[in-house]
């Protein structure tokens, strides 16, 4: 009886080394927390106490008529505040249900940032200030969901987020054009679809939201089907950093603006994170290839192939857009060329998933 149980006391201890979140995530996770519960607490305050919004500077018709006033938002901001402040003493504690309370925390949060934005049909900086870190927080959560719930079907749920992200990334492709009046998707670029000033800026910034998220969620399928192997651990460390890079995208301006001379800073960095992301891609694809077969290497170096056709071919119009004048196939050539990587992500979804776990 003694063997038996000294057994299951050593399991136990093997259960909780895996649900041990590394320090550094645990820290961001811990800083995301408490900065959504101050923001949230301290916000809401203000709204219920003063319903019109002067305290923030903020008048009621920013909502469009949603609510009469921002007493009930000030109310579900405080509950948030408070939400988040359980989720940090839990996490803080290491409870064993820091999983569920960071989830359920970050969650409120993504839903009030996404309602929001819906409702005042724009986006301010403080989005950005407030929203950015919630998603920072999400990336570190997901591991502590998995490693809370250590199993095969975990890292097989993981691992089909890719194939997720990339479904999710196509169908708004599909849908959020049709909105926008005279778009093409063979002359116009994606990045049009979210130009300063376009009708779809909104409802494209609200349904990409998810993509980073979902995709990021793939990240730790890959780590946990890198044991043993540095290529993979390195292609998931650099879907991280992609994910994240991707949370927030500066926006270009419409074409007839940039023509007319009304381009700014944000119109260069678009340029230079379209750049930084095309090298990311490159990168994983990479790291991703030296980590598998070599029929997957060859499929590798095929993707790359495309991606070198076809972004000469995109730059060859590139100069249009600047010029106003027409790029009768700059939209199809981009869109083949994101489409060779998305279905990238998914043959590798599915070769791990196919894999026996080690």
């Amino acid at each position: 009886m003694d063997a038996i149980t000294t057994e299951y006391i050593r399991k136990e201890d093997r259960v909780q080394e895996k649900i041990i979140q590394p320090k550094w995530q645990r820290i961001i996770l811990l800083a995301v927390l408490g900065y959504e519960a101050a923001g949230s607490l301290t916000g809401g305050s203000f709204l219920i106490a003063e319903p019109d919004g002067r305290l923030m500077d903020m008048p009621v018709d920013l909502m469009h008529g949603a609510f009469i006033d921002f007493l009930v938002p000030g109310i579900i901001l405080f509950g948030l505040g408070v939400l988040n402040t359980l989720a940090f003493v839990s996490v803080l504690r290491r409870s064993v249900f820091d999983w569920f309370m960071a989830g359920l925390a970050l969650g409120g949060l993504f839903i009030w940032f996404w309602v929001e934005i819906a409702l005042l049909r724009e986006l301010h900086w403080l989005h950005a200030m407030w929203g950015i870190p919630v998603l920072f927080g999400w990336v570190v959560a997901i591991p502590l969901i998995a490693w809370r719930h250590e199993s095969a079907m975990m890292r097989k749920v993981l691992l089909t987020c890719g194939i997720l992200s990339t479904l999710w990334y196509v169908a708004i492709n599909i849908f959020v054009p049709g909105w926008y009046e005279g778009y093409s998707t063979v002359t116009l670029t994606v990045s049009e679809l979210s130009a300063v000033d376009a009708p779809t800026r909104i409802l494209w910034v609200l349904l990409a939201l998810p993509y980073p998220l979902i995709f990021s969620a793939f990240v730790w399928g890959i780590l946990k089907s890198s044991t043993g192997n540095r290529p993979l651990k390195v292609t998931g460390s650099l879907v991280i950093a992609y994910s994240i890079f991707n949370f927030y995208w500066p926006p270009m301006h419409q074409r007839e603006v940039i023509a007319a001379g009304g381009g700014t800073l944000t119109d260069t960095l678009h340029i230079t994170w379209a750049m930084i992301t095309l090298l990311f891609m490159i990168l994983l694809m990479g790291f991703g290839a030296a980590g598998l077969g070599k029929r997957f290497r060859y499929y590798t170096v095929a993707t790359w192939v495309v991606f070198l056709l076809f972004g000469i071919l995109t730059f060859m119009e590139s100069p249009g857009i600047e010029a106003n004048l027409p790029t009768p196939h700059i939209g199809l050539w981009e869109r083949i060329n994101m489409g060779a990587f998305m279905l990238w992500v998914v043959v590798l979804a599915t070769v791990l998933l196919l894999r026996k776990e080690k």
